[in-house]
């Protein structure tokens, strides 16, 4: 008798938490179409975990480098873990995270999270830590990250946060209440769209330029875990045009990387040598490069990573041959429907948008 009253309430608790489950993931934002980079990090947990090149850090990385053209132009196996506005705390813990994982002989960092030296916006750092399995990285990550009238409860169990968008259900939260579909190309968010760029804003004089003494410690951290772990670290600025750099900026990047012994890349100042042609090769006037120019921008870091790094050719092996040749076809399919869909309505549909469109 006590075995059976075990059971049965043994099996209300299940009932009760699976509800609880499926209500939460029902009510969480799905980021298939809109704001898609909302997805980005959660994608990582379903690639084979055996990268020499790992990149962390924010747009600049995600939307500026295809790991398909470093792939087949020097078999080179990457992966981006990039989200929107990656802070350099939410960046150090991925990247713990990531070492959990694998452990890739070289890890790039964009350095334009150092101006953050405090959290800034809820919504963004949803982006990055609601994708991020449950692990003492992620717990460390949503401290260092809430503000101060959020909780941190709300966070372990987001469906305390998103209870509230029952009335914002939409065909796109039933759909994908389980599977997500495949959006981005091993972190690497594509873009095909042309807008050129023209008056791109001069940066405003600031009151401090000095960075802060929480994005130091951060970037400290990040040496000492590479160095701990045998891995290069490899500091760059994207070629973004905006956000400004500041040569003040510039200037602490380059004393920091020549105190510890790194090698920083400040792709602004090599967009001629790499040829970009920010006429053609952005889609949001200078903000990130479209796909010709993240692939232009890869082949030139890619030699460079070749050349300072041992990195081997994975094209050499048979079973990374097949799995890169997956994601090739699916870049390539997703850039003439990209270029199809410009040709045809003049502008790109959204994920969401295309992928309701076929279930009809």
């Amino acid at each position: 008798m006590k075995r059976k009253k075990f059971f049965i309430g043994f099996m209300i608790v299940c009932l009760l938490l699976g509800s609880l489950y499926i209500l939460q993931r029902l009510l969480m934002p799905k980021y298939m179409s809109g704001i898609v980079e909302g997805s980005l990090i959660e994608d990582y947990y379903k690639e084979e975990k055996n990268h020499d090149v790992i990149f962390i850090g924010d747009c600049e990385v995600y939307e500026n480098f295809s790991p398909i053209e470093l792939w087949e132009k020097y078999g080179i196996n990457s992966y981006i873990r990039g989200s929107a506005q990656q802070l350099i705390w939410q960046s150090y813990y991925l990247l713990e995270e990531t070492l959990k994982y694998e452990k890739p002989k070289v890890v790039v960092f964009n350095v334009l999270s150092m101006k953050y030296d405090q959290p800034q916006k809820e919504a963004y750092n949803r982006m990055t830590l609601d994708g991020m399995k449950m692990s003492s990285p992620k717990l460390n990550s949503i401290k260092a990250s809430m503000l101060e009238d959020e909780k941190l409860i709300e966070y372990l169990f987001p469906l305390l946060r998103y209870h509230s968008r029952w009335s914002e259900l939409t065909k796109e939260d039933f759909q994908y209440l389980f599977q997500k579909d495949k959006l981005f190309h091993s972190g690497y968010y594509m873009r095909v769209d042309v807008k050129p760029a023209t008056n791109t804003p001069k940066g405003k004089k600031l009151p401090n330029y000095q960075f802060g003494e929480n994005s130091y410690y951060y970037l400290d951290r990040m040496v000492e875990l590479c160095k701990k772990n045998n891995i290069e670290l490899v500091l760059i600025k994207a070629p973004s045009l905006y956000p400004y750099w500041y040569d003040e900026w510039e200037v602490q990047m380059e004393e920091y990387s020549q105190k510890h012994g790194l090698k920083y890349i400040n792709f602004l100042e090599l967009t001629d040598e790499a040829g970009i042609d920010f006429n053609k090769d952005t889609y949001d006037a200078g903000l990130h490069l479209n796909v010709t120019g993240a692939e232009k921008l890869a082949d030139y870091f890619g030699k460079i990573l070749v050349d300072n790094y041992q990195l081997t050719d994975g094209r050499k092996d048979e079973k990374l041959n097949k799995i890169w040749q997956k994601k090739i076809d699916f870049y390539n399919l997703m850039k003439e429907n990209q270029y199809k869909e410009l040709a045809e309505y003049g502008y790109i549909k959204s994920y969401g948008e295309r992928n309701l469109e076929d279930s009809k």
